[in-house]
């Protein structure tokens, strides 16, 4: 259901299509998986340069990619050639939709976000996209009077806050970013929620991560990338506040890095709570119900219409030496019981920052795509 709506399309699948796994394989599930779970077989082959991007256009880093509505085709939102270079190449496109093929059908976008992040296309094909820089000038890194990003908004009376206790606030000449904005399939800008810039409660966003639209039309919104409060949002269909929920820490219900959102077919809602290393799981008004581990550090999160779980992990023992003893890349397994199936591994071992996918989707075909950051590339997937 989460990053594919395919259901309402009502496609019947033959098990020659679908993605068998061996349950023989399966590590029990657990809700505190202290030993790493790292040995599940690999049943696919990696293809390099599927999605075709115009001649002299290179990938930027890349977090948001989803499937359409049709289960075929597919959409990224990646930061204009570079890492979050949008605001110096305001002529390009950084929403782009690539066909069965890998063929790039469509693209828009050009001067409206700041840095994309995370990507949702709904039951009625819009594309929703969460924008989580702001376009404030500061010093170039590694310059005189560069300030780490956490301080730079700091002043005498309003000293920064520790690492995600948040509030932060609009930074002095933001204008744009920090929004999280509704597409049409065509490129029409349908609806901005949050102020151009950010904010804080009780008005958003400050760093929204990731965007997903519910079967009713309730749209939910996780933020907190680092700094500000790490919680999630809901809203009706119409973009009115509904109520929020979680606060930064470690307890049930609380949050460091709400990085992606997923919801299987019984509507339960996913959170990747990446930075405390879980994926935590709620009901659509915000009560806890469970927590997993067993899926290591989710950056990304997508499950399809069978509830197969896609856990992308790019940070484990590269990042601040973040989960050591656990592998990066991504796990599958089962949305039901919590069972990992099946890992693609990074390729990259010696990797000492942001490596593998961080953003995760898989087609109706059982195809996998993984958006790099590090890398700055698109990886597709195939059964062997």
């Amino acid at each position: 259901m989460r990053k594919a709506v395919l259901a309402s399309l009502g496609v019947v699948i033959g098990l020659s299509q679908a993605v068998v796994f061996s349950q023989s394989t399966a590590p029990a599930a657990t809700s505190s998986a202290a030993t790493p779970v790292n040995d599940a077989p690999n049943p696919y082959r990696t293809v390099e340069n599927w999605a075709q991007l115009p001649a002299g256009r290179m990938w930027g880093s890349l977090s948001a990619v989803d499937v359409d509505r049709d289960g075929k085709s597919v959409w990224v939102a990646e930061r204009c050639g570079g890492n979050s270079a949008c605001l110096e190449s305001p002529r390009i496109d950084p929403i782009l939709h690539f066909d069965a093929s890998g063929k790039l059908v469509k693209s828009f976008g050009a001067g409206l976000l700041v840095s994309p992040h995370g990507i949702y296309v709904d039951k009625d094909g819009n594309v929703w996209v969460t924008d989580y820089q702001d376009n404030a000038p500061r010093p170039a890194r590694g310059a005189a009077g560069a300030t780490p990003v956490e301080t730079q908004f700091a002043t005498a009376a309003a000293p920064a806050p520790a690492r995600g206790t948040g509030p932060v606030g609009q930074a002095a000449g933001a204008t744009k970013g920090h929004q999280v904005l509704k597409f049409s399939a065509e490129g029409k800008l349908l609806l901005a929620l949050g102020a151009a810039g950010g904010a804080v409660a009780p008005q958003y966003f400050f760093q929204p991560n990731d965007v997903i639209v519910a079967g009713n039309g309730d749209i939910f919104v996780s933020q907190g990338h680092g700094q500000g409060v790490s919680e999630i949002l809901k809203f009706s269909k119409d973009g009115t506040l509904v109520k929020r929920w979680g606060k930064t820490g470690t307890g049930p219900g609380e949050f460091d890095q709400p990085h992606a959102l997923a919801f299987d077919s019984k509507g339960r809602l996913f959170v990747g709570d990446r930075n405390n290393n879980r994926i935590q799981i709620f009901d659509r008004d915000g009560n806890f119900l469970e927590q997993w581990t067993q899926f290591s550090r989710p950056s990304g999160i997508y499950i399809d219409r069978r509830d197969r779980l896609y856990v992308a992990d790019s940070e484990s023992g590269s990042v601040a030496r973040n989960h050591p003893g656990w592998k990066r890349g991504i796990r599958i397994g089962n949305a039901k019981d919590g069972k990992v199936l099946a890992f693609i591994p990074d390729p990259n071992d010696a990797a000492t920052g942001t490596s593998a996918a961080e953003g995760v989707a898989a087609d109706e075909q059982g195809n996998v795509y993984g958006a790099e950051v590090g890398p700055r590339t698109l990886k597709r997937y195939v059964r062997k």
